[in-house]
């Protein structure tokens, strides 16, 4: 058995041990914080768009992608989900948590563009959020190891 579940990682050889773990696992499991933050401010996004559409500074027209704030309302709750699910395979230590937890916060990024007129400060806010757990999980991602 090794250290670390990513076996890409690990050198060559059936019993050869992971690498050590650096510095940056907290900050690696910061980012996990954060897209369990991200998936909450995602869920409740979504709730607000489908219960209280009023909410939003502006109608759906105005948006980038003129579709319902039902429908918003439905991606950013799917989107909110994932970041949960992806949010907990970055804590165990798992490849496909690192993986995942990029493409959320890719998608979740182009999403909040695309609807920063509805919220322009919340948006640009998770904008950052999602630039940073990109950057954390795709340069360091690796240094969080689930131990045996």
């Amino acid at each position: 058995m090794s250290n670390s579940s990513y076996a890409s990682e690990r050198p060559t050889g059936a019993d050869a041990p992971a690498a050590p773990a650096t510095g940056w696992a907290g900050m690696v499991v910061f980012a996990g914080v954060l897209l369990l933050t991200l998936g909450v401010f995602q869920l409740t996004e979504g709730l607000v768009a489908l219960y209280e559409d009023h909410f939003y500074l502006v109608s759906s027209d105005a948006l980038v992608l003129q579709m319902s704030y039902t429908t918003w309302g439905w991606v950013h709750v799917g989107l909110g989900l994932l970041s949960l699910v992806a949010a907990g395979g970055v804590f165990l230590g798992r490849i496909w948590g690192r993986a995942i937890g990029i493409l959320i916060a890719f998608l979740g990024a182009l999403l909040h563009f695309m609807f920063i007129a509805a919220q322009p400060v919340w948006a640009s806010i998770l904008i950052g959020m999602d630039v940073l757990i990109i950057y954390t999980l795709a340069a360091h991602g690796g240094a969080v190891r689930k131990q045996h």
